[in-house]
């Protein structure tokens, strides 16, 4: 008859493992691949308001509205575009504008201001477009 015993050594070590393991986990992220998962194009991000006036947004560059998890661009003088702030690598959010790229900072995915394309992986999908619209001098995710 073989012995199964739960020692006090056994316990600890599976504690320890546990209490290190999580962390790890959402470390990582969630998921493998450039699904989208937990994109921000959703109504939650999207509504709200105003997100930005477009005398804000410098020409061929753009403004991270972090707290709606947008980015809004003006690639060229009057033509607006508004993305998703979260990369769909591993969902981290970005987190500067400049030289004409939307940057991520956690592996260093670059994505164009005009059209949300990957410029730079590891990201193989492109930022997700919002909709939205100009309204007396200020942009309305829709």
């Amino acid at each position: 008859m073989s012995e199964s015993r739960i020692t006090r050594r056994r316990v600890v070590t599976g504690t320890a493992v546990s209490a290190v393991g999580v962390p790890l986990l959402v470390a990582c992220g969630s998921s493998e691949s450039d699904s989208g998962a937990g994109s921000s194009g959703d109504s939650e991000s999207a509504g709200g308001g105003p997100l930005v006036a477009t005398s804000e947004v410098p020409v061929g560059g753009g403004v991270i509205v972090a707290d709606r998890n947008l980015v809004a661009t003006q690639p060229t003088e009057g033509t607006f575009k508004v993305f998703s702030a979260i990369c769909p690598h591993r969902n981290c959010p970005v987190s500067k504008i400049t030289g004409g790229s939307i940057d991520c900072p956690c592996h260093g995915s670059r994505f164009s201001i005009e059209d949300g394309s990957v410029i730079q992986g590891p990201a193989t999908s492109p930022l997700e477009e919002v909709a939205f619209e100009v309204a007396d001098g200020e942009i309305v995710p829709s």
